[in-house]
């Protein structure tokens, strides 16, 4: 078996466990939405580094709810200096500062993205959404955040801070092939967690609808009549959110 078949096998041995152990907190994960989307709520999301993609994964996305408000900082992401995205991503009330640029309250949902989930600012982003009366999601690595100290001043990981804990299965330090040298390559935390939160949505429109309530999803822009849908949606919610 080569290297492709082998992150293919394990790829998948992962995404199965992720999904089918954890139908009951998936749910609850989904519900939550639902109910925030139901009730005029408005569904946060925030992540560090690679984390950071998941945060966009379901914004502006076709075939993805319109009230999504990524939380999105330079700093914390890789396109200005990775290596110096790692030490702000380990820097106390950076994340109490950051969120003052961003109208959360209570009755808002906050899904949270970090794979070891030791650093202080996803900690002190779920801490302080909480703290206002927000439902806090994450989806995190068991396996490794469990195996690790937390590295803030909190003494807390990611799944220790939120309201609901949804794990990617993966391997403690997310590579998940093994050369023959010994080292690990491969990582499936961002496949497994895009999967994990896209299911997640389509559920929670599922509950809405079922409990009388149609959220708005988008459509893509690149079909006849997307353009239109779409821009109905960015009329009504762009002065709500900034990045739209």
């Amino acid at each position: 078996m080569n290297a492709f078949e082998k992150y293919y096998e394990n790829l998948l041995a992962i995404e199965k466990k992720a999904f089918t152990e954890q139908n009951e907190v998936i749910e609850k994960a989904a519900k939550a939405i639902a109910d925030t989307l139901s009730n005029g709520g408005m569904i946060y999301t925030f992540g560090t580094g690679h984390a950071h993609m998941l945060s966009l994964e379901i914004f502006y996305r076709a075939g993805g709810p319109v009230k999504v408000y990524p939380i999105l900082d330079e700093k914390l992401m890789l396109h200005i200096s990775a290596s110096e995205s790692t030490g702000w991503e380990r820097t106390p009330d950076y994340a109490k500062n950051l969120l003052k640029g961003y109208p959360m309250k209570k009755g808002d949902a906050l899904m949270i993205f970090s794979n070891s989930g030791r650093n202080a600012v996803p900690v002190e982003m779920a801490l302080t959404a909480k703290e206002m009366g927000v439902t806090t999601i994450c989806i995190t690595n068991m396996n490794h955040s469990s195996s690790s100290t937390a590295r803030n001043p909190y003494g807390l990981r990611l799944f220790e801070a939120c309201d609901i804990v949804i794990d990617n299965m993966g391997e403690i330090g997310d590579a998940c092939v093994v050369t023959p040298e010994g080292r690990k390559i491969g990582p499936t935390s961002t496949a497994v967690g895009a999967a994990l939160l896209q299911a997640i949505c389509c559920r929670a429109e599922e509950i809405a609808r079922e409990n009388g309530c149609t959220p708005d999803f988008f459509a893509s822009s690149n079909i006849d009549g997307g353009d239109q849908i779409n821009q109905k949606y960015i009329d009504e919610y762009k002065p709500q959110i900034k990045h739209l």
